[in-house]
């Protein structure tokens, strides 16, 4: 009654699907890392079944696999569950109520995530307008009484005010949360080709990670690398950054300049540095100026810059890390993991900048929101062996689904197996590439020619701002020259001079805000 004939039965289930082979499950915990022991400490709990389960961020150390097994598993999960997650993905298919905690209360939305963004927005833009409305009310009042506060006659219309002044409740809004806010560099053009691996091995001792692979990389691409922990993800994203391997080719295309971030990026931080001479360090002599800017880019402000290394969080080391890929443009940023202890909004602000930036980017993540809404390739990493597919992370699962044609919920097209070149010829039994339907072909075009125009958008809106910056330099300069010469006590001994020195003062300041005003909706833009 209990379900002790079936609990083995659940126990191989469960170890199965958070990714232990039957060959692991004799072996003792304290063999496996960190990482798979949390695994085995969030089987245990699944396996008890409470009636209320806490899950605190449940997807960390679990590869893809692994996070849809266990989004399956809570779906079907007959209690409540209560859980903490930054993946956007996890948090719509297991949900179906957000508890929002902020300005010091707790708000529910009966819906997904997704939903609750636009209904939190809507709820805080309908705050904000009745905050701007109580306090132009509440000025009034102010006014009214300091106008009249010595006026006998108008003695009891003041009183009345200082009552009612006193009876409103005070709206509260705390300041929005601060995110990061960046741009990559603007890259330097490459060939088409920006690498080429030709039958790439690479061993470690008897086993052999990548057997005689082939990968083709091209201008412009974001290729995201999938596969369970230990497929070999960070082995090739390794080799593709210049890592040692056995066999084969490494070919870097035309004019390629690299930036490497590694899963253990932060770790390789120096513990005793502050966070400023850390960036310090590698920076070129042109960007030293800008390094302040660059951290407060990334919420190192005021005394944050002079923290050490070694006390900051996971996040903001990660945020460290990342910073320093600013200081040198490159064409070709490889990123294993870079939104490892990023929150939900770091994480949108960064997919905001990879998918504006004009160079070529190859990534892992087991973030399938950040994958799906950055990946135009994925690359699966299986048994020694890479499969492509042509298509972001839905086209990637329906594909392994068996499906043969797949609409895309915004009309993009068709998954497909990559080109011959990329797939070696005992990768799979359906080593033969599909050939690419006319409509998925259009749409390829299509989408292509969109982000090209995108990217044109965006080069002529970072023109526009530095023009802009330019002259707001130039007339600022010119605005300090002139309040110079006015703060002597010399130049208002000429009347006329004094005239003309007021009115270009005037106009002076008139341009510099309307400049101003250009810029911040060049920017927004």
């Amino acid at each position: 009654m209990r379900g002790g004939f079936t609990m083995e039965a659940e126990v191989g289930t469960v170890l199965r699907g958070l990714g232990f082979l039957p060959t692991d499950w004799e072996r003792e915990c304290g063999e496996f890392s960190g990482g798979w022991q949390m695994r085995i400490a969030l089987a245990k709990l699944l396996l008890k079944k409470p009636t209320v389960l806490l899950l605190d961020e449940p997807t960390n150390h679990l590869d893809i696999e692994a996070r849809n097994w266990l989004e399956e598993y809570l779906c079907a999960y007959p209690y409540s569950v209560i859980l903490v997650s930054h993946d956007r993905f996890f948090l719509d298919c297991v949900c179906s109520r957000i508890t929002e905690v902020w300005n010091h209360t707790l708000t529910d939305y009966h819906c997904s995530y997704t939903r609750y963004l636009l209904l939190r927005e809507e709820r805080v833009s309908a705050l904000r307008e009745a905050k701007r409305r109580q306090d132009e009310e509440v000025a009034a009042m102010e006014e009214f009484i300091r106008r009249f506060r010595y006026n006998a006659n108008k003695a009891s219309l003041v009183q009345s005010r200082i009552k009612q002044l006193e009876k409103i409740e005070r709206i509260v809004i705390p300041p929005e949360r601060k995110r990061i806010r960046f741009t990559f560099p603007e890259p330097p053009k490459s060939g088409r080709v920006v690498m080429e691996l030709k039958g790439v091995t690479r061993a470690y001792g008897p086993k052999v990670v990548l057997d005689s692979v082939n990968l083709t990389v091209e201008k412009g691409e974001r290729i995201a690398l999938v596969g369970h922990n230990g497929a070999g993800k960070s082995t090739l994203m390794r080799v593709l950054a210049g890592g040692e391997f056995q066999a084969g080719e490494r070919i870097v295309g035309v004019n390629v300049v690299m930036d490497y971030f590694a899963q253990d990026q932060a770790d390789l931080l120096t513990g005793d540095r502050s966070a400023y001479d850390e960036i310090l360090a590698e920076a070129p002599y042109d960007t030293v100026p800008r390094l302040r800017d660059i951290l407060g880019a990334f919420l190192f402000s005021g005394d944050d810059i002079h923290k050490e290394v070694g006390v900051l969080s996971g996040g903001e080391k990660n945020r460290l890390a990342l910073a320093k890929m600013l200081l040198r443009p490159s064409n070709l940023l490889l990123m294993d993991e870079p939104t490892n202890h990023l929150d939900l909004n770091s994480k949108e602000v960064l997919l905001d900048a990879l998918r504006s930036f004009g160079g070529t980017v190859v990534f892992v993540s087991h973030d399938r929101y950040f994958i799906d809404h950055l990946a135009t390739r994925v690359v699966e990493v299986e048994g020694g062996a890479i499969t492509s597919y042509l298509g972001d992370y839905e086209y990637y699962l329906a594909r392994k689904k068996g499906e043969e044609a797949v609409a895309a919920p915004d009309g993009r097209g068709m998954a497909r197996r990559a080109p011959a070149h990329d797939i070696p010829a005992t990768s799979s039994p359906l080593s033969s590439p599909a050939p690419l339907p006319p409509l998925a072909k259009e749409e390829r075009l299509r989408r292509r020619e969109e982000e090209k125009q995108r990217q044109r958008e965006e080069s002529a809106r970072c023109k526009k701002l530095t023009e802009l910056e330019r002259e707001i330099a130039r007339l600022e300069s010119e605005l300090s020259g002139l309040e110079g010469e006015m703060a002597e006590p010399s130049f208002f001994a000429d009347p006329e001079r004094a005239r003309q020195g007021g009115e270009q003062h005037l106009l002076l300041t008139e341009q510099i805000a309307e400049l101003y005003t250009q810029w911040e909706t060049c920017h927004a833009g």
